[in-house]
């Protein structure tokens, strides 16, 4: 089991996170010219001013405003589930290597997981694909990113996104679905997050929190305490992608933080991935934006596994076999419903256009409609629109 840190270490480092004016650039600066916090907190301020500015030096050499509180709240949520809940600095053997090749790692991590991630090696060799996209996801949408993360969970990867509503959530829960009956200590997914660890928002997404504590990781970069702050959570979009082998964008607009995630992927050499929607969506026009930039299309699970080779091909034809189709179910309709979804497609359409492809009347295209819902192949949509449901 890995060492935590002990009361005067972490002291240390939360003191240089709390120091005002200091990012994690110059706390790396910092910790390149002097070591350990304990060594660069005994430098003299002129010492310190050879490295950072001279308000960065003088602030250094007082306690931050709330550092002793600071402390005894960590310290106390630390040996709460001493087993499960960790302070990573820099250089801690059990910081994630991928974060390490960032442009900007951050100095201190926070933890709170099952027993095995903190086994030597185990962060570290996890295959880890984000999946992110809208808060407000069309019903699909929350169904293929759910989808998708079960298939990915099923293969043996670790899904990371960030706990947001909508896609974030779902591929969340997806992954826990497809872990259920695998291994106890394959870690199903990592959260990461805008707020201390100690705080769970959305408060919708409480037991989603609680599930994934237990069989999966929760990170931030933010100390105990820190509320939701709009700021926070395009900043930790960079953990996301830096975590991953690849980035899938399920929904999102053309004004998301999704795009910030797949950029931000693009530029730490990570493959984007992205699932094309109706052209009449404004929830995939992000997607469809990006794939025009050269994010590759995928349509299944099985895009993602052959892409990034994370599997053996015995696995990958396994999973191509029990995976569903999006024809499944189909030959066991009736010839009058299976003939309503061929007409419905899978674009949000209007009951006037059904009845213009279909040629029933108004009653019967109801009957059948409420009986294709009841099944569950498809849904309806506001504004009085049906989608068929697909499945990935």
């Amino acid at each position: 089991m890995i060492a935590t840190l002990d009361h005067d270490e972490l002291a240390d480092w939360l003191r240089l996170q709390l120091t005002y004016g200091i990012g994690n650039v110059s706390a790396r600066k910092l910790l390149a010219a002097f070591g350990l916090p304990s060594q660069l907190f005994s430098q003299s301020e002129s010492a310190l001013r050879e490295v950072v500015t001279p308000a960065q030096a003088k602030a250094l050499t007082q306690e931050p405003p709330g550092w002793a509180e600071a402390l005894r709240t960590t310290w106390a949520w630390l040996q709460a589930e001493p087993a499960r809940r960790r302070v990573l600095p820099l250089g801690d053997p059990a910081y994630p290597a991928a974060l390490l090749h960032m442009e900007d790692p951050p100095v201190l991590l926070y933890g709170m997981g099952h027993d095995a991630v903190w086994e030597p090696g185990h962060l570290d060799a996890l295959r880890c694909v984000a999946v992110v996209g809208s808060r407000n996801p069309t019903p699909q949408g929350a169904e293929n990113a759910r989808e998708f993360g079960q298939a990915l969970a099923q293969a043996g990867l670790t899904v990371v996104s960030g706990l947001a509503l909508g896609v974030d959530g779902a591929a969340h829960q997806g992954a826990l679905d497809g872990t259920l009956y695998t291994s106890p200590a394959q870690t199903a997914t990592i959260a990461v997050v805008g707020t201390g660890l100690d705080r769970v928002y959305p408060k919708q997404h409480l037991s989603l929190t609680q599930q994934i504590a237990a069989r999966g990781l929760i990170l931030s970069e933010y100390p105990l305490g820190t509320p939701p702050l709009a700021a926070h959570f395009p900043q930790r979009n960079r953990i996301i992608s830096g975590l991953a082998q690849g980035t899938l964008v399920v929904e999102a607009a053309l004004q998301s933080g999704s795009l910030i995630t797949a950029r931000l992927a693009l530029e730490q050499g990570r493959d984007v991935f992205a699932i094309p929607g109706s052209i009449h969506s404004t929830q995939s026009r992000g997607c469809h934006a990006l794939i025009k930039q050269g994010a590759k299309l995928v349509e299944s699970a099985q895009d993602i596994l052959e892409e990034l080779r994370a599997v053996p091909q015995l696995a990958l034809d396994a999973h191509a076999a029990s995976a569903p189709s999006l024809t499944d179910g189909l030959t066991d309709l009736p010839d009058q419903q299976r003939a309503m979804l061929q007409a419905l497609g899978f674009e949000p359409t209007s009951l006037d256009a059904l009845q213009a492809r279909t040629g029933l009347d108004t009653p019967h295209l109801q009957a059948e409609l409420m009986a294709l819902e009841l099944q569950g192949q498809i849904i309806r949509l506001p504004g009085g629109l049906f989608q068929r449901q697909a499945r990935v």
